[in-house]
């Protein structure tokens, strides 16, 4: 089970999208990796987090490893918020504690805590030594 949190640092409100949707008339487990991603990449942008300039420079943020837990489906047309708080695990791990809330009761949909690292010519480059991330937690 993935920590719930009430110091969320950002959320991001999403409807769901009938192709999304298979055939039992839900979400498919594989797009809420989705949702989960463009929260991350939005917070972000936010935070003046520029990708493309990164990897100009060499550095590539990336996902190491995700864990999900699914509580309950979401239906099209379902509106709900992605949830998203950050925190360090060391020198090298950024771990973004996320989870998705339907909005008409409240409940938890979906929670997952994704870690990211940053690579530099493929070798783990330290936190603070990627601009910008020193604002982050």
């Amino acid at each position: 089970m993935h920590k719930q949190t009430d110091s969320y640092q950002y959320e991001l409100e999403f409807t769901v999208r009938d192709y999304e949707c298979d055939l039992q008339g839900i979400v498919n487990n594989a797009v809420y990796l989705n949702y989960f991603e463009h929260t991350r990449h939005t917070f972000l942008t936010g935070k003046n987090i520029d990708f493309a300039a990164l990897h100009t420079d060499g550095i590539d943020l990336v996902v190491s490893r995700i864990e999900i837990d699914y509580k309950r489906s979401l239906t099209s047309g379902d509106l709900f918020v992605v949830k998203l708080g950050i925190h360090r695990e060391g020198q090298l791990r950024m771990v973004f504690d996320q989870a998705i809330f339907r909005l008409t009761d409240n409940l938890i949909v979906a929670s997952a805590k994704v870690i990211g690292v940053g690579l530099k010519n493929g070798r783990p480059v330290r936190l603070d030594d990627i601009p910008g991330f020193n604002d982050l937690s």
